[in-house]
C-alpha cells in the first residue's frame, strides 16, 4: 500500500511539474505578465479550484492513513518557534546571496506573484488573493510536500527525504531562475517538519514568506 500511494503521490508532483513548465514556456513573454493577477477575483477563484483539487488528491492519497499528513502537536514548542525563525532568517539571507548572481530575471519576477503597483480600487480582490497565498497555499501545499510526500519518503532516511521533498517542491513551481531559492526554501521547511514531527511550524513559516512578499512588492 505504501508504494501504491508513493506512486500516486509521485504522479501528482509529476503532473503539476509538467503542466506549470508546459505554462512557463508557452506563456507570454512580457516580464509583468500575470503579475497583477492578485487583484483579479477570477485569479483567485482559479486559485481556490486549483488547490481544491490538490488537496482532494492528497487526502484521497493518504485515505484512512492521516499520520500521513504530520497533523500533530510539535514535539516542542520553543524548539519550533526557535527553529521556524532560523529558517525564515536563513531563506533572507540566501535570497540576498541570490540577488548578487547574474541570473537572467530574479526569481520573484519569474514566479510572477508579487504585482508591479498598488491598486486601491481593487484592494478587495487583492485581499481575496493574500488570503489565498497566504493561508491556503501554504496549508496545501505544506499537507502534499511536507507531510504526506515526506512521510511516504521516509523509508529512503530523514536526509534523502528533506532532500527530495525540497527538490519536489521547487519543480511544481514550474519556474527555472526561482528554483536556486524554492529547492533551499522546500529543504529548509522539511527539516523544520522533521525536527518538530509537525506541518504546522512549515505552515506558518511558509505564510509569513508568501505575506512578506506581497507586503514588500506592495509597499516598496
Amino acid at each position: 500500500m505504501r508504494r501504491t500511494r508513493l506512486a500516486c503521490w509521485t504522479a501528482l508532483v509529476a503532473s503539476i511539474a509538467a503542466l506549470n513548465y508546459y505554462a512557463r514556456f508557452t506563456s507570454s513573454p512580457s516580464p509583468n505578465a500575470g503579475r497583477d493577477d492578485v487583484y483579479s477575483w477570477s485569479a483567485f477563484a482559479g486559485g481556490l479550484v486549483v488547490y481544491g483539487l490538490w488537496l482532494g488528491l492528497v487526502l484521497a492519497i493518504a485515505i484512512d492513513r492521516t499520520d500521513l499528513l504530520a497533523l500533530r502537536r510539535p514535539r516542542s514548542l520553543s524548539r519550533a518557534l526557535r527553529l521556524g525563525i532560523a529558517a525564515i532568517v536563513f531563506v533572507y539571507v540566501f535570497e540576498i546571496f541570490v540577488s548578487v548572481l547574474p541570473l537572467p530575471q530574479s526569481p520573484s519576477k519569474e514566479q510572477g506573484l508579487t504585482p508591479t503597483h498598488w491598486e486601491p480600487a481593487h484592494a478587495a480582490a487583492f485581499a481575496a488573493n493574500v488570503a489565498l497565498f497566504t493561508v491556503v497555499a501554504p496549508i496545501v501545499e505544506e499537507l502534499m510536500f511536507r507531510g504526506l510526500g515526506q512521510s511516504l519518503l521516509r523509508y529512503l532516511g530523514r536526509v534523502p527525504a528533506i532532500l527530495l521533498v525540497g527538490t519536489a517542491f521547487g519543480v511544481t513551481h514550474g519556474l527555472l531562475e526561482a528554483l536556486v531559492v524554492l529547492i533551499p526554501f522546500g529543504v529548509a521547511l522539511a527539516y523544520l517538519r522533521d525536527r518538530t514531527d509537525s506541518v504546522y511550524p512549515g505552515m506558518l513559516v511558509h505564510a509569513s514568506f508568501n505575506g512578506v512578499a506581497l507586503a514588500y512588492a506592495v509597499l516598496s
